[in-house]
């Protein structure tokens, strides 16, 4: 039997707090407190929750940025925080990330180039296989070739994130972990960089997970959806069922927080108005 994509059991994450007194013992914030959940090859969640749910932090662990107080994080079948330092470095191949912020995640000191070209450097490739995927890359995502030798600044938002987005294509993961992707963008961009990122789904068969606190964004690319509460999945299941049918409090009051256009004010004609 073929293992899951990735598996996430009874993860916990605590964080201990700074001493408020000298003879009490420091306090504890539980991030996670025994999330679960299993995402197939081809079949993308989203996570969503309000800030604080603990969204960040389970990225970070799914990622192996940082290590889980206990539970377990496995990516086709391995526990990725059980594996050796050499053996993690050669599995993200298999995963990679897109950060929220496409100003701060692209280092302005560094061509376009070596950015997207980074996490196969780290993988130990050749500067001629680099170049090659780098300008592969930067063209699925609908850049030019000859955009390699410029700088982040010369970018604007959306294709910064554009080029965050190639970065992590590069090494042709079976999943990216996507930190609230066009959060920090404008309205308009936003759906240019999620019609692209579901075309780069069709197209190399990427799976995602996907973090947001907008219920839009999750719904336009993934199958499943997860509600993070105060470090706990609260309800989780397809996105037509929590968005029209929620059982859990929360999930409602996530639906209810969502903005709604309102109809345009009916135009009143001059000579229909009372003396």
């Amino acid at each position: 039997m073929t293992a899951p994509l990735l598996q996430v059991e009874n993860l916990v994450r605590e964080y201990t707090l700074p001493r408020e007194k000298l003879l009490q013992p420091p306090g504890k914030v539980h991030a996670l407190n025994g999330v679960s959940f299993t995402i197939e090859a081809g079949r993308s969640l989203g996570v969503v929750g309000e800030s604080g749910s603990g969204k960040s932090t389970l990225a970070r662990l799914v990622m192996a940025l940082d290590q889980p107080t206990s539970g377990h994080v496995r990516m086709l079948g391995r526990d990725l925080h059980a594996l050796p330092r050499e053996e993690l470095r050669l599995a993200r191949r298999d995963f990679q990330m897109v950060f929220q912020d496409p100003y701060g995640s692209l280092d302005p000191r560094q061509t376009v180039e070596r950015i997207v070209s980074e996490p196969l450097a780290a993988q130990g490739s050749g500067r001629d296989e680099q170049r090659e995927r780098a300008r592969e890359a930067l063209q699925a995502v609908g850049l030019r070739a000859n955009d390699l030798g410029k700088y982040p600044h010369e970018f604007s938002g959306g294709q910064r994130q554009r080029i965050a987005i190639a970065r992590a294509l590069i090494t042709r993961p079976r999943l990216i972990v996507a930190d609230e992707p066009v959060s920090a963008l404008d309205v308009s961009v936003q759906a240019q960089v999620l019609n692209l990122m579901q075309d780069l789904q069709q197209e190399y068969g990427i799976t995602y997970m996907l973090i947001s606190h907008d219920l839009a964004v999750v719904h336009h690319l993934c199958e499943d959806v997860a509600v993070l509460w105060q470090g706990r999945i609260v309800e989780q299941g397809p996105p037509e069922r929590l968005f029209t049918a929620a059982e859990h409090p929360y999930t409602r009051a996530l639906l209810e927080a969502v903005p709604q256009a309102e109809p345009p004010p009916l135009a009143v004609n001059p000579l229909d108005s009372p003396a």
